[in-house]
């Protein structure tokens, strides 16, 4: 059994990806990729997220401005286990409601200490895009989220109140130094 490993995604992890994509589904997340879609076209779909340029994992209105981001996958025994999306800049929007880095473990996978391993192994990719202090953004209500993000020794500086268009957020910073 190896360690669990942040990397950049690949076609190695196709089969695992693919499911781990219907649990999401099932639960209500990733709802704008058609399943079929990115299991047919994988290696188009793997050359987007290398590329960093759009945020394919969550589609946000066209007046929203895209930033550069680098996409790394969790994986144990060849297995996807999460994502990581690190953003390398902040814009307006990000400012207030989606920070430098967001992170999802896969359903079948959460409870199992995954959340931490893979926020624990971020911080040097972080600090290596130069970015010394990372702004993350959480719903107050998830709890799990939470406790992986202050295990980790992020510092809670506000909560954002909801908007017409977005929803609350805890607001944090986390020491990539």
């Amino acid at each position: 059994m190896s360690a669990a490993k942040l990397e950049k995604p690949s076609m190695d992890h196709k089969e695992s990806y693919i499911k781990a994509l219907k649990e999401f589904q099932a639960e209500g997340r990733y709802s704008f990729l058609d399943i079929d879609d990115v299991e047919n076209n994988f290696e188009e779909f793997i050359q987007k997220l290398h590329e960093g340029k759009k945020n394919i994992h969550k589609p946000y209105a066209d007046w929203v401005e895209t930033v550069p981001e680098t996409v790394l996958w969790l994986v144990k025994d060849n297995e996807f286990i999460g994502t990581l999306n690190i953003r390398h800049r902040l814009n307006w929007h990000l400012e207030k409601w989606g920070g430098h880095l967001n992170f999802i473990i896969r359903p079948s996978m959460r409870g199992k200490g995954f959340g931490k391993k893979l926020l624990q192994k971020a911080i040097p990719y972080i600090s290596y895009l130069g970015i010394d202090r990372a702004l993350i953004t959480i719903d107050p209500k998830d709890t799990s989220a939470n406790k992986i993000i202050q295990f980790c020794g992020a510092v809670l500086e506000d909560t954002l109140p909801a908007t017409d268009k977005f929803p609350e957020r805890n607001r944090y910073w986390l020491d990539c130094t």
